[in-house]
């Protein structure tokens, strides 16, 4: 055996349950197809840490990964550990990256935790080049489950710097509009603040009967009344790998507004997306609302009334949210207004992982009801508990068939005098694809006030500059989901871990038939 192991010395057997030291797919992948080599620099206060035996075991554990991710890169891909010493060169090459120390225990030491991924040529001529490199400043014990996921968003960056192109479509004033009854423009919500921070905003023609090229994510609010062209183009985008994110609503009461030319948006117009929704493996019963009696806010519907609950407004709490994806991980609340729900279509071919889910005390309610509620304590005379959960939000994933088996439809042209038909001028880019390039990732949501900003964001203004004070994490979800979408299948395909924590469950056991 002792022969074996020295002729074998990168042999590597992972005995763990949860495959903790084996890469996924994705990350194979992302590592596989870089671009240009890239270092990895982990600053680690190593001598800092010789009492603190939980962060050092934490310590090896994120070498560990980062030293298998290397040896999966074929060289493009190279380790250096820092250990920065107090007023040291490694110090002031940390503090040029953006990562501080943090202090463990109180009046201790601080100590350094983070990582930087920077492209190696750029990184020799100048240590703090912005885009070249990304720097993840404290990598924190909470985020073990996802490290795998963490660092592949890193180098993914790194090999692709350009910001990505979000690509907007929505007759919602989201981005800002007119208000004619006001008289005067109306601002973006804070939604658009926090995505152009990250990314770049193009707005797609809500006629439009091809998908920009450049738009890496399609962005689509509360779609209504597309044509047959533009739901083909939306088609089109989603067969060749484009990235999406849809959000619909049965009933948009918050989205009672002016879209971006003054027009007025009515109250109760649901969502509609026919024949791609069931192209996509989804059902989404347009008609009904969830009410939910256990996750339902309190609302207080006018000056000096008391507040009651709404089963219509809803506080989705953690333990609603899936834990084991990085778009729900961790986040507290999430809070919405007449949402809808999904399902899998019978018979779909895709896979459909939920994100968001309401409890068992829900039903689905008809929408006509909660129209101009004006007094939120009549709903429970129609309100019976159901006992079953629906899904809010979900992942849709797998290769999936176009929703326009016969290719492009025909565009009708009316003259004045006669009407005639006629194709559209595909060009050389505009090629029908039958079946998704790979597989396609989309992400559901039944509710669009969701983005809202009364639903999750108080904006201040301190010198002429919008300040969000957020009480829910409604705008961490959709930020989390353009992330995780902006990294490809690769990324996406990334899931939790498992945990490193595995208590002695024999001991305890035999220690409480001590006690007792």
């Amino acid at each position: 055996a002792v022969a074996v192991i020295s002729a074998l010395p990168s042999l590597r057997i992972d005995l763990t349950e949860d495959k903790l030291y084996s890469l996924s797919d994705g990350t194979r992948s992302i590592v596989a197809n870089l671009q240009t080599p890239i270092e990895l620099m982990f600053f680690y206060s190593e001598s800092a840490t010789e009492e603190m035996p939980q962060i050092r075991s934490y310590g090896n554990r994120v070498q560990e990964l980062l030293r298998v991710i290397v040896l999966a890169s074929n060289g493009q891909l190279s380790l250096n550990i820092i250990d920065p010493e107090p007023f040291s060169e490694d110090e002031d090459l940390a503090t040029e990256f953006g990562i501080q120390a943090v202090p463990v225990t109180q009046g201790g030491r601080a100590i350094y935790f983070g990582l930087v991924a920077a492209q190696e040529e750029s990184a020799a001529q100048n240590p703090a080049l912005g885009r070249a490199a990304e720097t993840m400043p404290l990598i924190r014990p909470d985020q073990e489950q996802f490290l795998e996921y963490e660092f592949m968003k890193l180098l993914s960056k790194v090999n692709n710097p350009d910001l990505q192109v979000v690509g907007l479509l929505t007759e919602l004033s989201i981005d800002g509009g007119f208000d004619p009854v006001a008289g005067q423009a109306t601002q973006q919500w804070m939604i658009m603040d926090m995505i152009r921070q990250l990314y770049a905003v193009q707005r797609v023609d809500y006629e439009t009967s091809q998908i920009d090229e450049e738009i890496d994510i399609l962005m689509i609010v509360h779609p209504q009344g597309l044509s047959e062209q533009t739901l083909y183009a939306i088609d089109q985008f989603v067969m060749r790998g484009g990235k999406t994110m849809v959000f619909l609503d049965p009933n948009a009461d918050s989205l009672v507004s002016h879209s971006q030319q003054g027009s007025l948006i009515p109250a109760g117009m649901s969502s509609e997306l026919p024949g791609l929704l069931e192209s996509w493996g989804i059902e989404f019963p347009s008609d009904k609302v969830l009410a939910d009696n256990e996750l339902a806010l309190r609302v207080t519907m006018g000056q000096g009334q008391r507040p009651v609950a709404h089963l219509g407004m809803l506080g989705v709490q953690r333990n609603f949210l899936a834990q084991n994806d990085i778009i729900t991980s961790r986040l507290e609340t999430i809070n919405m207004s007449s949402p809808g729900a999904i399902r899998q279509a019978e018979g779909a071919s895709t896979r459909f992982e939920p994100l968001m889910i309401s409890s068992s005390d829900s039903m689905l309610m008809d929408a006509a009801l909660l129209e101009n509620v004006t007094d939120p304590s009549i709903l429970f005379e129609e309100f019976v508990a159901g006992g079953v959960s629906h899904t809010i939000a979900a992942r849709i994933s797998g290769v999936i068939g176009t929703a326009f088996p016969n290719g492009r439809p025909v565009v009708e042209l009316e003259a004045e005098e006669d009407a005639s038909t006629e194709e559209v001028d595909e060009g050389p880019l505009a090629k029908h694809i039958a079946s998704s390039i790979g597989e396609v990732n989309i992400l559901v949501f039944a509710d669009t006030d969701i983005l809202g900003d009364r639903l999750w964001v108080q904006v201040g203004q301190f010198l002429g500059q919008r300040i969000p004070r957020p009480f829910a994490n409604n705008g961490d979800m959709v930020i989390n989901a353009l992330d995780n979408l902006s990294g490809g299948a690769d990324l996406s395909s990334i899931r939790s871990r498992g945990t490193y924590s595995r208590p002695f469950t024999r001991v305890i056991q035999l220690q409480r038939q001590a006690d007792d």
